[in-house]
């Protein structure tokens, strides 16, 4: 929400999305915070940004009409796989 506020913002010069830009980065990094009490801050980070690649590259898709070609999607096809596989198989973190 907060990146899509971004791109609305033009370079923070309406109020609004600059607002909602500020706010919904501070809930992002609050949330954070949070997860770092049950695993290590290089894992919590990797999945943190790696998600917000895909999402932010969805949402560039579905709502500013963005286009991804195949490299792009297999690439991001390839984060959520290395995911996957973190959350699934890795013993650094837990699973719940």
């Amino acid at each position: 929400m907060g990146t899509t506020a971004l791109q609305a913002s033009q370079q923070f010069t309406r109020p609004v999305p600059s607002v909602i830009v500020v706010v919904a980065y501070g809930v992002a990094f609050y949330l954070l915070s949070l997860t770092l009490s049950v695993m290590p801050v290089g894992l919590v980070y990797a999945i943190w940004s790696g998600l917000g690649i895909v999402f932010i590259a969805g949402i560039g898709y579905f709502v500013f009409g963005q286009r991804l070609d195949w490299p792009a999607i297999l690439g991001l096809a390839m984060i959520l796989g290395g995911i996957l596989v973190i959350h699934l198989f890795s013993d650094a973190t837990t699973h719940t």
